[in-house]
């Protein structure tokens, strides 16, 4: 069964665009468009952006109830006023997720940890540009 980072290598090699010239664009490495190549589901957000970049329209090439089960968002900070703040509540989240299955949750914070580095690597691009 292809996943979704087949689909994604397939099309940017269908469309003649060069990896070098994608990663640019999107202000990434190419190790890391290569270990997204490999990844059976992708963030949202990135997939859109590369489709950007390809002129690809990927909204019917993947399975939306895959591709939404490791949405990537930034919660806005706030100050606790009470004794359940939004950690603990996605800490208990986490617990559960794992409790389920270990795999899984494993996989989904990887995949959460790498798109956090990738939107910690673009804010460092857009504020003290390129090398």
């Amino acid at each position: 069964m292809t996943h979704q980072g087949e689909i994604l290598q397939e099309a940017i090699k269908n469309s003649g665009i060069s990896i070098s010239r994608i990663v640019q664009e999107l202000g990434i490495t190419r190790p890391t468009i290569y270990r997204k190549f490999k990844d059976a589901t992708l963030d949202y957000n990135f997939v859109k952006r590369v489709g950007e970049v390809i002129q690809h329209d990927f909204t019917n090439d993947f399975d939306t109830t895959v591709q939404s089960q490791l949405p990537f968002t930034i919660q806005s900070v706030t100050p606790p006023t009470g004794s359940v703040t939004r950690n603990t509540v996605a800490r208990e989240n986490t617990l559960q997720a794992a409790d389920q299955d270990p795999i899984k949750a494993l996989m989904a914070l990887q995949a959460k940890y790498i798109a956090l580095l990738e939107a910690y690597n673009e804010l460092l691009l857009k504020v003290y540009g390129p090398k």
